[in-house]
């Protein structure tokens, strides 16, 4: 019997199971989520599941997305989301980094309690025939399953059910939401709004928590919240260019209409952010969070970003609740003048 799995053909036994090809391939059940013919099989039909000759089967798992934890003060209260609460307010993602090891000494040095993923049916295993689940702390971290890659409404719906099913297997707090992206072209990587806003409604009717990747418009902000948004995120400059919150008013604005009459709704700037610096601004400018995966992954040494990344986080939130003081034309001496040996 042949069948088509994630693109290709495969000669398999007749009316085998989804659970009897998935111990065929090597996999651990609970890594992986099945689609057969573009429905998704819930892990408990898989032995009762039997695949016919010419089948379409789609085997997917959680990829890189995108000392001591970083010690976060009791002045900085939880954030937030949904039914979610974390008292970190960095979202770290898991890709580009050169190995497992390293991107898991990363999320450790961050001090980040959200970990984002991506869905994917290639490389279920490495080489070495490890899986990323088997170097993220299940218990420890909160799996965001995220749409990357997803450039119509359907895909980015079929990708979020595939990320629930994995970490409805794997007991992980994560299961109930998901980050939505539904990107407009390869070039930009710029959000689709009519399309967000589409996949928002039904990911909201159907029980998800959705936490939505898109422009820094704040009428596409608000028409998402309206929509059941659990969080709008709004990004700073193109994902992974690096140039930081290019456009500081509109955020602002953002966060202005999204908070009046709801002051705890999270905004989290997403994607853009390239260092430390970038990372302060947008707390100080009031955002909740931020979510960002190249600043730390493409560094020249990424174990030492995480770590500034963490406490950058926490310098912008402290920094925005202190109150600034004002801008002045003129300079003013910090210095008392009284009792100066100089003439004035």
């Amino acid at each position: 019997m042949t069948i088509i799995l994630n693109g290709e053909r495969l000669e398999t036994a007749a009316n085998v199971t989804v659970y009897n090809l998935i111990r065929e391939l090597g996999l651990k059940p609970e890594h992986v989520a099945v689609e057969v013919n573009r429905e998704l099989v819930p892990r408990g039909r898989h032995a009762e599941t039997r695949l016919a000759d010419g089948d379409t089967v789609e085997v997917v798992t959680l990829v890189g997305g995108g000392s001591s934890a970083v010690s976060t003060p009791s002045a900085i209260e939880p954030l937030q989301i949904g039914s979610h609460a974390f008292r970190n307010r960095l979202f770290v993602g898991t890709g580009k980094y050169s190995t497992y090891d390293l991107m898991r000494d990363c999320l450790e040095l961050s001090g980040t309690e959200v970990v984002t993923v991506a869905v994917r049916r290639e490389r279920l295993i490495d080489r070495d025939g490890r899986n990323l689940l088997d170097f993220l702390d299940l218990d420890r971290y909160t799996i965001l399953p995220n749409t990357a890659g997803c450039f119509t409404a359907e895909d980015a719906l079929r990708t979020a059910r595939l990320g629930r099913e994995i970490l409805l297997g794997l007991n992980n707090r994560g299961a109930d939401w998901v980050k939505l992206e539904v990107l407009a072209d390869r070039k930009t990587l710029l959000p689709d709004p009519p399309a967000t806003l589409e996949a928002t409604k039904i990911l909201v009717a159907e029980g998800f928590q959705v936490l939505c990747y898109t422009s820094d418009d704040p009428i596409m902000a608000r028409r998402l919240k309206e929509a059941g948004a659990a969080c709008v995120m709004p990004a700073g400059s193109p994902i992974g260019s690096g140039q930081g919150v290019l456009n500081p008013n509109n955020i602002r604005i953002i966060l202005e209409d999204l908070k009046e009459n709801d002051p705890l709704y999270p905004v989290i700037v997403d994607a853009g952010v390239g260092v430390p610096s970038d990372v302060s601004i947008a707390m100080e400018l009031g955002c909740d969070g931020v979510l960002l995966n190249t600043g730390i992954a493409s560094a020249g040494d990424p174990r030492r970003m995480a770590r500034a990344m963490g406490l950058a986080v926490e310098a912008g939130f402290l920094a925005a609740r202190a109150g600034r003081i004002p801008k002045k034309l003129y300079a003013t001496a910090s210095s008392p003048v009284e009792g100066s040996i100089a003439p004035r």
